[in-house]
Formats: C-alpha cells, structure tokens, sequence
C-alpha cells in the first residue's frame, strides 16, 4: 500500500492495486500521443458532458479523450449512483467521435481518487501527453479534491465552459491559487505540451444538459 501526501496536512493512503487486473485497462497508447483524461460520474451521461469531451478533443488537437467512469466519487452519495455498469453504457452512447474511449480504468487499478489515476496511467504509459479535462462546473468545486495542488502539478488541465459555472469557477479557490498558470484560449492547441501546471478555460456554445435535473426528471415521471 503506497502512501501519498495529502496537501491539506497528514499521510493520504492509496489503495490502488498492482495485480493482472490494473495491468488489463482495456486499451493501449503510443508515446508522444496527446490524450485528455476525462472523469467523472457520468450519473447519468448527458449531451452536455459530450460537448465537454468534444470541444476538448477539437480545441487541443488530441489523439483520444479516455471517459474515466468513476466507481464512486467519494464527494457524492452512493445511493444516488447507479451502477458502474449501467452508467458505462451510458457513456458509450454518448462517446461515439472518432478517438473517444470509455473506460471502467479506475475500477480496475482499484482508484478512488484522481491523483492516483494520474500518477498510475503516466507510470503506465510514459511518453503519452496527458491532458485533465473537466467542466467548469467541475472547476469550481475542485478545492474539494483529494490532491487538487497536486494533480494540477501532475498534468496540464483544459476547463470548458458550462452553463451557471462560468463566473463563480474563474474565481474559484483552484483558479485563483494557479491564475500564473493560466494561459490564453487562444493558445489551447499548445497545453498538451506545456508542463505542468498549465490550465486554460475554453468558452463555447453553452450545452444545458444536466446530471441533477435528468435524475429529477426520472424520480418525478410516473411509475
């Protein structure tokens, strides 16, 4: 068992496995390949998050964007998350582009947190330019992340716009805390090879699909 440093004071514990399971994640990189990393929830996929995913891939020029669908985010309830293989198929539904891979990765290194899932896919495949991308609305909360200083020290980030988020997540904790490495929109086609930290925010025709409201929406239709 490895033992990380958690930024906000105290060992962290990482419990990601070693064995023929983490090795198998299902799909293969080449280096120099530019690759975003996209993880999430996805409870359930939308439109939305697929906007995200395809603004990512076209703005930075990359290879492939790999959906990372989460076991369990540990800042939200397990009672409200389907099950991994439900969302997955989910996903695959909406990551049909060219270059898009869904993959069940963090499952199979046993990950509960994204700094784990970074340092073992850049062990894994050394040479590969990987690219964090979320949602701007990821943005905003992600000073609730395990390890957020150190997963924007690990790897570029790509944060694109989303409906309500656009203000209150360029003047979030994380934005604020990196705005030295914050670089022009303009300049997005560079950030994969650019060392960390390095982040942009990418603005775009806004997509109003929402996990929240479409499971609203299936609590309140009729049984």
């Amino acid at each position: 068992m490895k033992i990380s440093r958690n930024p906000f004071g105290g060992p962290v514990r990482s419990t990601l496995r070693s064995g023929a399971a983490a090795l198998r994640l299902g799909f293969d990189l080449k280096p120099g390949m530019r690759v975003g990393l996209y993880g999430g929830s996805f409870n359930p996929a939308h439109d939305g998050h697929a906007h995200v995913a395809e603004t990512a891939r076209k703005r930075l020029r990359l290879d492939r964007v790999i959906w990372l669908v989460s076991p369990q985010n540990p800042l939200k309830s397990s009672h409200e998350t389907a099950p991994l293989a439900e969302r997955l198929a989910g996903v695959r539904r909406h990551a049909r582009d060219r270059g898009m891979i869904v993959s069940d990765a963090e499952t199979r290194l046993g990950s509960q947190y994204t700094i784990d899932t970074v340092r073992a896919l850049k062990a894994r495949f050394p040479g590969v330019k990987f690219v964090w991308i979320m949602g701007a609305d990821s943005l905003a909360t992600f000073h609730r992340w395990r390890g957020w200083t150190q997963i924007m020290r690990e790897l570029p980030v790509a944060v694109i716009s989303r409906p309500w988020a656009s203000l209150v997540s360029r003047f979030s904790p994380a934005a604020r805390r990196f705005a030295h490495a914050r670089h022009d929109a303009r300049e997005a086609a560079l950030l994969p090879d650019r060392a960390a930290p390095a982040w942009v925010y990418l603005h775009g025709p806004l997509n109003f699909a929402s996990s929240t409201a479409l499971r609203e929406r299936r609590r309140a239709a009729p049984k």
